[in-house]
């Protein structure tokens, strides 16, 4: 089982979209009406925050790019075809906002390629962990892992993106960006490590 080329199961955090964005609300939307504007960033605040939070470290960049986001789901809402989920339109809305984000605020650079030697048990581990995960307990986990491998990691294992997508996206390699998965999984197995053994002291003083 090649669990870097895409066989990860993958974990998807909360974006049900409120049953109360139906094409009612997105017709009044489209006529630019302030009350269903709002309505709509209500609805969807929740869902908006969840996604920027697992890309960005800090609580203020991650609001900042989740308006920045809504602004375009809103200047953009004309555009969406009618076969296309409105769920998957924004959301895919949501996390290109970020990486463009990204890709100003950090110059681009050729990257050296890293060969990772993958540990499958570990990975195993650390998948069947992230399955059964609340999402609040995972975005805690998410903040331990580096800026750019963390990007990586919720790309390819959180939003189904392939490794050759991240590359374009980032301006990395391939290579680099299957190094960044494989970073992101040891941290992860590191701080699940460190949690389960809390949790075992804790156990033996009760």
């Amino acid at each position: 089982m090649n669990l870097v080329e895409g066989s990860l199961p993958m974990w998807r955090g909360p974006f049900g979209i409120s049953p109360m964005v139906n094409e009612t609300l997105i017709a009044r939307c489209l006529r630019e009406e302030p009350k269903a504007q709002y309505e709509l960033y209500r609805a969807m605040h929740g869902q908006m925050m969840s996604i920027c939070s697992r890309y960005e470290r800090n609580k203020q960049d991650a609001v900042a790019r989740m308006n920045q986001g809504f602004l375009k789901i809103l200047t953009n809402l004309d555009k969406r075809r009618p076969e296309v989920p409105f769920e998957l339109w924004a959301r895919r809305i949501m996390i290109n906002t970020v990486i463009d984000e990204y890709r100003k605020d950090r110059p681009r650079k050729a990257q050296e390629s890293l060969d990772a030697s993958l540990d499958e048990s570990t990975l195993v581990e650390v998948n069947d962990y992230l399955r059964h995960m609340e999402a609040d307990a995972f975005a805690g986990l998410l903040q331990r892992v580096p800026d750019m491998s963390r990007k990586v990691f919720n790309l390819f294992a959180m939003d189904g993106y392939a490794h050759a997508e991240i590359a374009e996206l980032l301006g990395i390699s391939e290579g680099t960006s299957k190094w960044h998965v494989s970073h992101a999984r040891q941290v992860l197995q590191q701080a699940i490590a460190q949690l389960a053994g809390q949790h075992a002291v804790k156990t033996a003083i009760r």
